[in-house]
């Protein structure tokens, strides 16, 4: 299941950037990619900084967050790159690192939450999906009721 872009020739599976939120979210999300057997991976962990105020986690207990992210993608893609980024745009952040890896496309399972949540966050996904300059693919659910 190879496409190509039309813009450039590159693979869409080419060069994966797999954005992920901590240990349990990056395993279903690297399961949800598997059966699409990307070229590459990169796995991406974005530590929310604050504008003016502190951060919502020390710097320290988020790395440790990220690192288990990183081995949880490992456990389904051994040869998986990582990328941390330090923002406060987590959209913007995914944009950026997307750029600086050379991504052919962007991949993400929704983390769903009801419609106030996502109000409430400005619908992260809605942003993803909407402004980037790169395929974005939305992955499957295996557990859709949520």
């Amino acid at each position: 299941m190879t496409s190509t872009d039309d813009t450039d020739g590159q693979d869409l599976l080419g060069h994966v950037l797999l954005p992920v939120a901590h240990e349990e979210d990056a395993l279903a999300t690297a399961r949800a990619l598997a059966p699409y057997d990307p070229d590459r991976v990169t796995a991406l962990h974005v530590v929310e900084k604050g504008e003016g105020v502190p951060d919502k986690t020390p710097i320290e207990q988020s790395e440790d967050l990220a690192a288990e992210s990183y081995a949880a993608v490992r456990s389904v893609f051994p040869d998986a790159d990582d990328h941390t980024a330090y923002a406060h745009d987590v959209v913007g952040a995914i944009f950026d690192a997307a750029d600086e890896v050379d991504a052919s496309a962007i991949a993400y399972r929704s983390r769903g939450g009801n419609r106030l949540m996502q109000f409430l966050s400005g619908d992260l996904s809605l942003k993803l999906v909407t402004n980037a300059a790169l395929p974005v693919l939305a992955l499957p659910r295996a557990d859709s009721d949520e």
